[in-house]
């Protein structure tokens, strides 16, 4: 960089110490940038990019910003324009190595005249790797696995899915400190204040799909759609409803948003609207199967799961095992009595408890959001560059 003369009684020590710090800096800023990206580039993942000149400035940014749209890179060199050549390029997932409905990250990165790419996580879909291979052979120096965690927790939807096969899910609740959900007389209006009702709305904004089963839309007929997020993508809207019993009415079945309807096989759905996007699926034991129904909305190209009620379809997920991350807003209110926050998951002694990794614990409003994730499923600990 250039004030790197004012360090030289340090010698190298110093000079790396900067250096790492500007890595940092520049790959949090594109951590940060990859984010706008949810909700919006499925079945792709979110990435954002950093371009630094010679002299380390930051001359080009960029995220994808929706599948099929120009990737991060892309965006980021454009920005950049000739003052990339020489120059350092900051990727949180390693640049592309083949051409689908876009070009090669990676060649476009050794067109532009980029001299060293730092990239956060390796690409796990073999349809795309190979980005760092195709760049060393170019000449350019590739670094991966820096701020592999903070990276790949910004992905962890696209990531699962890739693993699994199955869209990522997030289990979000209100409860009172005590654990209940509603009242004893059913009632759950407001459970949480109002900052933490417009924090939900921006959680499914950065969601596929938002899923509720049947007992949640006859008792509290959601909208589900968002509201209050400029610039949101509407995600689908999700009713899971085995025989079909909302009514024509329901909220959920507005135009306001998509929504896709999963019944049972042999349901009666003649009272519903004309056009209503019914999804068929067979009964197990009178229900659907967790799994089924993660396979046919992985298949639609969802990638991330909102699941938003109610206890009884939390529980079950959850004796799938397919909970990946739980987010809870706890209000500064006791009941006493009423429906727990999450029904039976299949779990009858403590040895077989759902052990939780805290992510996060934060205030908001009145309200206590805590966000966490099964420990098996917990993010690695962060690791140094590494050049191959």
């Amino acid at each position: 960089m250039a004030n790197h003369a004012a360090h030289a009684p340090h010698d190298a020590f110093g000079e790396a110490e900067t250096v790492a710090a500007a890595d940092a800096r520049a790959m949090r800023r594109a951590i940060e940038l990859a984010a706008r990206g949810l909700g919006s580039t499925s079945p792709n993942p979110v990435v954002g990019c950093v371009i630094t000149d010679a002299a380390g400035t930051v001359v080009g940014e960029g995220w994808h910003e929706r599948a099929g749209g120009p990737h991060a890179e892309v965006h980021a060199l454009r920005a950049a324009g000739g003052a990339a050549r020489g120059g350092t390029a900051y990727v949180t997932l390693e640049p592309c190595n083949h051409t689908g409905r876009t070009g090669p990250c990676a060649q476009a990165l050794a067109e532009a005249g980029v001299t060293r790419v730092v990239y956060a996580v390796p690409d796990p879909n073999p349809q795309a790797s190979g980005g760092a291979a195709t760049l060393r052979a170019a000449g350019i120096k590739a670094e991966g696995g820096f701020l592999e965690a903070e990276a790949a927790a910004g992905n962890a939807a696209w990531l699962t899915s890739v693993r699994l096969g199955r869209p990522h899910v997030t289990w979000k609740y209100a409860a009172t400190l005590d654990g209940r959900s509603a009242a004893a007389d059913g009632s759950s209006r407001w459970i949480t204040g109002p900052e933490s009702r417009a924090d939900v709305h921006r959680l499914r904004a950065e969601a596929d799909a938002v899923l509720v089963g049947g007992g949640t839309l006859r008792a509290d007929d959601p909208h589900l759609a968002v509201r209050g997020v400029e610039g949101a993508t509407q995600p689908l809207r999700v009713a899971l409803d085995t025989r079909a019993g909302l009514p024509a009415t329901a909220r959920v079945l507005d135009d306001a948003a998509p929504t896709l309807l999963v019944v049972g096989e042999d349901a009666d759905t003649r009272h519903l609207p004309d056009g209503v996007d019914l999804l068929r699926l067979p009964l197990h034991e009178g229900r659907i199967a967790v799994h089924d129904l993660l396979a046919q909305l992985y298949g639609r190209g969802v990638r991330s799961v909102f699941l938003e009620g109610g206890p009884t379809l939390a529980g079950a997920f959850l004796a799938a095992g397919a909970v990946d991350r739980v987010i809870g807003y706890l209000a500064p209110a006791l009941l006493g009595s009423g429906p727990a926050a999450l029904a039976d998951a299949g779990i009858t002694n403590i040895a077989r408890a759902v052990r939780l990794d805290i992510t996060e614990a934060v205030r908001v409003g009145t309200d206590l959001r805590i966000t966490a994730v099964p420990v098996s499923e917990a993010v690695p600990t962060p690791t140094a560059p590494k050049e191959h």
